[in-house]
């Protein structure tokens, strides 16, 4: 059984016990999270497709750590100005494991 989910403006295809780096959420290490749009459920010969979000499907997502990505460097120049600027930035993320995939929300955590 598999999901995409929807989470900052990305979409990803998450199995059960899945490691991922989502866009930060503000939530505390440790806690479960159950407000991701869920887009496509696939299980087995069933394929439920929302419009845009399939209904009565649920993904947990427990939180592992937060953390920040790697460095990306901002350089700009203009040629025969002498102007340059240097600026970086790391994008927070929160690390997560896909604890269960429901069709039903009464089937939700295990």
């Amino acid at each position: 059984m598999y999901a995409i989910i929807k989470n900052g403006g990305k979409q990803y295809k998450v199995v059960e016990g899945d490691t991922l780096q989502l866009e930060k959420i503000e939530t505390e290490v440790g806690s479960l999270v159950k407000d991701c749009k869920v887009l496509l459920v696939a299980d087995g010969e069933s394929l439920s497709v929302g419009t845009p979000e399939v209904k009565d499907a649920e993904v947990v997502l427990k939180v592992v750590s937060h953390g920040k990505g790697e460095k990306v460097l901002v350089y700009k120049y203009k040629a025969k100005k002498n102007y340059r600027r240097k600026q970086g930035h790391r994008q927070p993320y929160t690390e997560v494991i896909v604890e269960s995939i429901a069709l039903n929300k009464e089937s939700s955590v295990k």
